[in-house]
C-alpha cells in the first residue's frame, strides 16, 4: 500500500511536545481517512532512546544515519538540546542528505538551527520561536529570519515557531495533503482551530468560521492576519491580490459574508482580545501590535464589537 513517509528527527534534550503535536495530528489525520496514509517514525543519532526536555525518555525507530529515502517529509524537532545538536556534523550532515530524498523539509522552533547548520535556510525566509530569532539571525547571516509568523513555507522548506506551532504547521501539511475537510475533522478531534494565524506576537487569533473556499480569499485572509500592524486598506489589499476593490470587495462578501475592511476590524480585534487575555502588554502597546495605533482607536473598535471597553475585559478574563 502506497504510504507517506514522515521522518521525525530527535535528540538528546529535544521537546517532546515538538514531536508528539505532529505524530498525534497525522495519526489522527490516518483515522480520518487521509490519502495515502502517514507512515510515521522518530529517528535519532544511533538508533538510541533520547531522553526529552522534560526528563522523559523517547525510543526511536532508527537509527538518523540508516535512514533512506525517499521521503515524503523529513521534519527536525526544537528543544534545549538544539545548540548540541546543531554542532554534531553527524547530525547536519545526515539531515542534509536525508533532505535532499525529501518532497518537503521541515522543523518546529529552534529545529530550525539544525536546518540552518546544514545549509538549508541559506536564501530562505525562515522562522523560529520569537526568542531565537535574533540569535538565528546573527548566527546565520545567509537566512532571512522573520519572527512574526507562527510558520513559514519557502519553497519546500517550512519552518515553524515555537511548540504547539507544531500543531498549525502539520494541519496546514494535511490539509495541502488532503482537503480542508480531513484538514478540519483533524482538528475538531483534537479541538484545536484549523486556522491559526501568526503576527507580531505569534499568539493565536480564534477564526470561528471556515477556511475560505476561494483561494484570492484565502490568501488574502492569511495575508491580513499574518500582517495585522500594516496598512490593510482595501485598495492595499486589492493591489496584493492583483484585482480591483470593486472586485476584492465582492469576493470577500460572496465568501465571508463582510468587506475586506470589516473583516479586517474584526481580525484585529480578535487578536487584541486574545493579547488581552494572554499578556500583560500596556494598552497601547496591544494597540499598536494589532493595527488599531492608538488605544483609543482599540477601545472604540473593541466596545463595537464586544460590548464591553478591553479594559474591562482584560479585568473579567484575569478573574477567570
Amino acid at each position: 500500500m502506497e504510504v507517506r513517509r514522515f521522518v521525525i528527527v530527535a535528540y538528546d534534550a529535544a521537546e517532546l511536545l515538538d514531536i508528539a503535536c505532529v505524530t498525534s495530528t497525522l495519526v489522527i489525520a490516518n483515522w480520518h481517512g487521509a490519502k495515502p496514509c502517514y507512515d510515521l517514525s522518530v529517528v535519532a543519532p544511533g538508533g538510541h532512546a533520547v531522553t526529552c526536555g522534560t526528563g522523559l525518555t523517547l525510543q526511536s525507530q532508527q537509527a538518523l544515519e540508516r535512514t533512506t529515502g525517499p521521503l515524503d517529509t523529513l521534519l527536525v524537532s526544537g528543544g534545549i538540546g538544539h545548540e548540541d545538536a546543531a554542532a554534531n556534523p553527524l547530525v547536519t550532515s545526515h539531515v542534509r542528505r536525508l533532505a535532499r530524498e525529501s518532497r518537503r523539509v521541515a522543523s518546529v522552533c529552534t529545529g530550525a538551527y539544525i536546518l540552518a547548520a546544514a545549509g538549508l535556510l541559506d536564501g530562505r525566509r525562515a522562522t523560529t520561536h520569537w526568542e531565537q530569532a535574533h540569535t538565528l539571525a546573527s548566527r546565520f547571516p545567509k537566512v532571512s529570519v522573520d519572527p512574526d509568523p507562527i510558520f513559514i513555507r519557502d519553497g519546500n522548506v517550512s519552518t515553524s515557531a515555537g511548540v504547539t506551532a507544531a500543531l498549525d504547521l502539520t494541519l496546514a501539511f494535511v490539509e495541502e495533503d488532503n482537503g480542508t475537510e480531513v484538514a478540519r475533522a483533524v482538528a475538531r478531534n483534537m479541538v484545536t482551530y484549523l486556522q491559526r494565524p501568526g503576527n507580531q506576537a505569534q499568539m493565536s487569533m480564534f477564526v470561528s468560521g471556515p477556511s475560505p473556499a476561494d483561494g484570492l480569499v484565502k490568501r488574502t485572509v492569511e495575508h491580513i492576519t499574518a500582517h495585522l500592524s500594516a496598512d490593510l486598506g482595501t485598495a492595499v489589499l486589492a493591489a496584493e491580490a492583483g484585482v480591483s476593490e470593486r472586485h476584492l470587495t465582492r469576493l470577500f462578501l460572496k465568501h465571508l459574508g463582510l468587506t475586506p475592511g470589516r473583516f479586517v476590524r474584526q481580525a484585529r480585534t480578535e487578536a487584541a482580545a486574545h493579547l488581552l487575555a494572554s499578556t500583560s502588554l500596556p494598552m497601547a502597546s496591544v494597540a499598536v501590535r494589532c493595527g488599531f495605533g492608538t488605544a483609543e482607536t482599540l477601545r472604540q473598535a473593541f466596545t463595537d464589537r464586544y460590548g464591553i471597553p478591553p479594559s474591562r475585559y482584560r479585568l473579567t478574563q484575569a478573574a477567570r
